[in-house]
């Protein structure tokens, strides 16, 4: 067996390039832009080319990018001022913090004062509480990106045991709701979770999302698995890795993305699409919730 590579950049791009003729209706009916303020905090090298590549993907669809590249120094009382403005701003219809922030900064209290209609990356409380109540707005734009991802592979997912390593309120979590939502039977992992190995031999469907390479072990996964490696780090010589070894997982699943290549271009993509959703839903298009 050798698994199907499941290829988000091609995916991503026909979705942006259907984007791009959207926002351009959009344009026409509502006479306003849609547009999404980034702030950046610092200089750390792989957030300024998260940063980079959010608004090249911005332009690229029609989209206003505003940056707001703030000092290392800058304190939670700025952060939070700057928000409030941005909350209040009407030519503003997303706001973007780029995570991770300094640890004098309180990441939950800064995602918490976002306006959750601006909430493009879907870690408001509120958007989190309408996907877990099966009615989303904002949705996380990772756990859709994967959800999107396998909807074009036309991969059922109803009845399914899917397996969700790592519990972040950025991937983790809402994966496991929007699993939940689509009735898939989900089991979430953690550093606390006995056997690993054991949860994962049982999926059908497996999402790793821990940003640990090696975490999972390719004899693990179930043989015609589906699986979604969204971890991602970078090793000492600078090249790409995900949580699994991509090699020999392609000879046991059934389905598998690659990294980079795979999650990733979803990701921005879902946020294109989040920031057109709620301009659309400033100008009365569209309803939340």
């Amino acid at each position: 067996m050798t698994a199907k590579i499941i290829d988000g950049k091609t995916l991503a791009q026909k979705i942006r390039a259907e984007l791009k003729e959207t926002v351009q209706h959009f344009m026409k009916k509502a006479h306003f832009v849609p547009s999404l303020a980034v702030i950046l905090i610092g200089e750390d090298p792989a957030s300024q080319v998260y940063v980079k590549n959010k608004r090249r993907a911005c332009a690229a669809c029609g989209i206003r990018s505003v940056a707001y590249d703030l000092p290392l120094s800058t304190s939670q009382t700025q952060l939070l001022e700057l928000i409030d403005q941005l909350n209040a701003d009407p030519t503003i219809h997303g706001t973007l913090v780029q995570l991770p922030l300094p640890k004098s900064i309180d990441t939950a209290l800064i995602l918490e004062k976002i306006d959750p209609k601006k909430d493009v990356d879907g870690f408001h409380p509120l958007n989190l509480g309408l996907l877990a109540q099966g009615r989303p707005f904002l949705r996380p734009c990772t756990p859709y990106g994967v959800i999107r991802l396998l909807a074009q592979e036309g991969i059922a997912l109803r009845g399914l045991e899917a397996v969700v390593v790592g519990t972040s309120t950025i991937v983790g979590k809402p994966m496991a709701l929007e699993l939940l939502n689509v009735k898939s039977t989900v089991t979430l992992c953690h550093s606390a979770t006995r056997s690993l190995a054991e949860a994962i031999q049982r999926a059908d469907l497996l999402v790793s999302a821990m940003g640990q390479p090696g975490i999972i072990q390719s004899a693990w996964i179930k043989k015609g698995a589906i699986v979604i490696d969204v971890g991602i780090t970078r090793s000492a010589q600078g090249t790409l890795q995900g949580d699994i070894e991509f090699a020999t997982a392609q000879q046991r699943a059934a389905y598998l993305t690659p990294v980079p290549g795979g999650v990733g271009p979803m990701t921005v993509t879902m946020l294109l699409e989040n920031t057109l959703l709620a301009a659309q839903h400033c100008a009365g298009l569209t309803s939340s919730g």
